[in-house]
This record gives C-alpha cells, sequence and structure tokens, in this order.
C-alpha cells in the first residue's frame, strides 16, 4: 500500500516532467528567433528538471 507522500512525490515527478517537456519543445521558438542563448538555457533547464522527475520517481517507486 502506497503512502500519501509516495504518492504526493509521484504527482510531484510527474508535475517536474510536464514542465520539462514543455520547456524542451518550446525551446524550438527561440532558435527560430535567433535567440539562441535562451533556447539552450531552456534546454538545460528542461533536461536538468527532466532528471529530477526521473529521480522522484524511481524514489517513489521504490518505497
Amino acid at each position: 500500500m502506497t503512502s500519501p507522500g509516495d504518492r504526493r512525490e509521484r504527482l510531484v515527478a510527474l508535475l517536474a516532467a510536464g514542465v520539462a517537456v514543455v520547456l524542451l519543445v518550446s525551446s524550438v521558438t527561440w532558435f527560430a528567433s535567433d535567440q539562441a542563448g535562451v533556447g539552450v538555457a531552456q534546454l538545460f533547464l528542461g533536461a536538468v528538471l527532466a532528471g529530477v522527475a526521473a529521480f522522484l520517481y524511481r524514489r517513489a517507486q521504490r518505497r
């Protein structure tokens, strides 16, 4: 049986994954508008958030 803490951690992980997907997909528009610096920063932040989401989701599954 899962505890409320596990469920909350899993939901936070899914939220972080959703934000990461939005950042990764929308970064293309910054490259298209000749603002590559913003696009690179957005890709980096999206990758970091995806990593955090994966870590939290796996941690919630192990408990």
